[in-house]
């Protein structure tokens, strides 16, 4: 069990004959991943790495009924009109690699997900990734250990750094989450807090937050309305930011009260979460966690 993906979960990439459709599909093909079919508007009948391209996912889906999830991965002014098509087309999971896209159009592409009970991840995201058995995102394969850690973060090189941490000395994980750094995405901490409090595999929880915005405090919310009572540790980058300093991420924005380092830190401590001073306290938060099954299936062994 996994949340959102497992090995049999086919896919298709948007994009896919793009430059870095290609490389992203060549890596996805490397990771074991399902994928069947691409999409490319007047690219169809082509192949990259052997996956066949289509003109829409409608012919795509066509082909393979059984893909239900995508990655998109297409210049920011013509997200829109591909991600409502693919959600119209019946894509079920849509993960929005591209960055930069307009906030009233990513507004739509989430409004119309939950208005027909899809789930998009992103924009701005590094993706998803259940080592071992599948991912639709771009993250290296090699630094994430599988195990029993679930990871969700808006940050996708903070994503890198600690899954490498946690591999490195022998911790692996469930799946992780890279839910985007923008201010309007699918999934925030919270989303993703309610699939890993049920899964079997997720025996502890690493939330990466930063500074703006206010899915860390609803993450302390749906922590305390659920009783999760599996370990929770956190990090937020820009707990040294100056007060009233314009930062420069897109999510970054403190709304009164809301959204700063202080508030964030008191919500998740009341929560019973242990908020990490730097993301080298996470290994040790799990060290002094673990109940067995948090080292890595895969762990890796340096010479």
């Amino acid at each position: 069990m996994s949340i959102l993906i497992d090995n049999n979960t086919p896919m298709l990439i948007i994009g896919i004959t793009g430059k870095q459709g290609r490389v992203h599909a060549k890596r996805t093909l490397e990771s074991g991943t399902k994928l069947l079919a691409g999409v490319s508007p007047g690219k169809g009948g082509q192949e990259v790495e052997g996956v066949p391209v289509y003109d829409s996912v409608a012919e795509a889906r066509a082909q393979f009924p059984e893909i239900r999830s995508a990655m998109l991965l297409v210049p920011r002014q013509f997200v829109r009109e591909a991600a409502l098509n693919a959600l119209a087309e019946g894509i079920e999971l849509l993960v929005v690699i591209t960055e930069f896209v307009p906030v009233m159009d990513a507004l739509a592409i989430v409004h119309t997900a939950k208005s027909s009970g899809a789930t998009v991840i992103g924009p701005n995201t590094i993706g998803i990734i259940s080592p071992g058995k599948a991912k639709i995102g771009i993250m290296p394969d090699d630094i994430y250990g599988k195990g029993h850690i679930g990871i969700i973060s808006r940050s996708g090189t903070l994503t890198h750094e600690t899954a490498s941490n946690l591999t490195f000395k022998g911790y692996g994980l469930s799946s992780c989450v890279g839910i985007g750094g923008d201010p309007i995405v699918g999934m925030n901490h919270a989303d993703v807090l309610e699939l890993f409090a049920e899964d079997e595999e997720t025996d502890a929880i690493v939330l990466i937050g930063e500074i703006g915005g206010t899915s860390e405090e609803l993450a302390a919310a749906k922590i305390r309305e659920l009783g999760i009572k599996k370990p929770i540790c956190a990090y937020i980058a820009g707990m040294h930011a100056p007060e009233n300093k314009k930062m420069g991420h897109a999510g970054a924005i403190v709304s009164g009260n809301m959204g700063t380092v202080t508030s964030k830190v008191t919500a998740l401590e009341a929560a019973g979460v242990t908020v990490c001073p730097t993301l080298g306290k996470i290994v040790e938060f799990m060290e002094q966690h673990d109940n067995g099954r948090l080292k890595s299936l895969t762990a890796r062994v340096d010479g």
